[in-house]
């Protein structure tokens, strides 16, 4: 995967001045357009496009340095369709117009080629299991948070405290599925998983009950789900849970995330300090 991940980055080079197609990026690494985005946004730290922009600026940024084409001319060889365009884009990148970086010769910002590579570091082995698992419903309630990487998130908190304990331990008596017990939901992340994007967040269980009054239902297709199992300090064990999965987990077997709701089970221990921790991501196989 990740000698197939550098052809990838290769073929970025190859169309820094020309199309580029995030579809014909997926074909070389042989997964789907939607796993290639989650993966280079998660090895990354930045979502492709972001990456694929910067590149661009930063070749840019020699040609307008060099003088030897009009700026409009080089706003055209990047793929802009217009001198005002390209200057923004110039702008948000380099902290300085094209026009005035030419005339001063300023110093501007270079995004270094990628390349990933394999770190072994540390002996820790991650637990998972594969599972086909039936349509089944997510029932609870369901908010649009923004998405933090590390820390508390305090939308994520406030939407648990807005729905009361007894609420939830109406809730907990209805979990008739797995994973047991009060889990949470996260659907509609944008492929790069940018901090700040929004998700639609729910905090339910995982019943074939009638709705309660009240509560609302999340129906979710049926599919293969990878299980992961770790436990640690709250809520870093779980951040980094979830991170280990995309930078790890994903590049070393022979499977792909699909659309779908990704639902985590949490057990704190009696001082919150602490937790065991399940997640479970809607997979699908790929060719070994």
């Amino acid at each position: 995967m990740l000698e197939r991940l550098n052809q990838a980055l290769d073929h970025i080079e190859d169309r820094l001045r020309g199309d580029l197609e995030a579809a014909e990026l997926a074909r070389i690494t042989m997964t789907s357009e939607y796993h290639f985005r989650r993966l280079f946004s998660a090895l990354a730290g930045m979502p492709l496009s972001e990456y694929v922009r910067r590149r661009r600026l930063t070749v840019a940024g020699a040609e307008v340095l060099a003088g030897e084409r009009s700026l409009l001319e080089i706003a055209v060889r990047y793929g802009y369709g217009s001198g005002e365009a390209f200057a923004r884009a110039f702008r948000a990148v380099h902290g300085i117009g094209p026009g005035e970086a030419r005339r001063t010769g300023a110093a501007l910002r270079s995004q270094p080629r990628m390349s990933f590579r394999l770190v072994v570091e540390g002996n820790s082995t991650m637990r998972y299991r594969v599972v086909e698992k039936e349509a089944f419903r997510v029932i609870g309630r369901g908010t649009r948070v923004p998405l933090v990487h590390e820390g508390e998130n305090p939308a994520i908190a406030a939407h648990i405290r807005s729905i009361g304990q007894e609420a939830l331990d109406r809730l907990a008596l209805l979990s008739d599925g797995e994973p047991q017990g009060v889990v949470s939901a996260v659907t509609h992340l944008s492929e790069s998983r940018e901090e700040g994007a929004e998700l639609d967040y729910w905090h339910g269980v995982v019943s074939g009950a009638d709705v309660p009054d009240g509560f609302d239902a999340l129906d979710v297709p049926a599919g293969t789900w990878a299980v992961f199992e770790d436990e640690g300090p709250l809520p870093q064990a779980i951040q980094y849970l979830w991170r280990d999965v995309f930078t790890q987990w994903f590049p070393s077997n022979p499977y792909a995330s699909r659309p779908g709701p990704e639902l985590l089970s949490v057990r704190p221990s009696a001082d919150w300090t602490t937790a065991r921790a399940e997640l479970w991501i809607p997979v699908e196989r790929t060719e070994a």
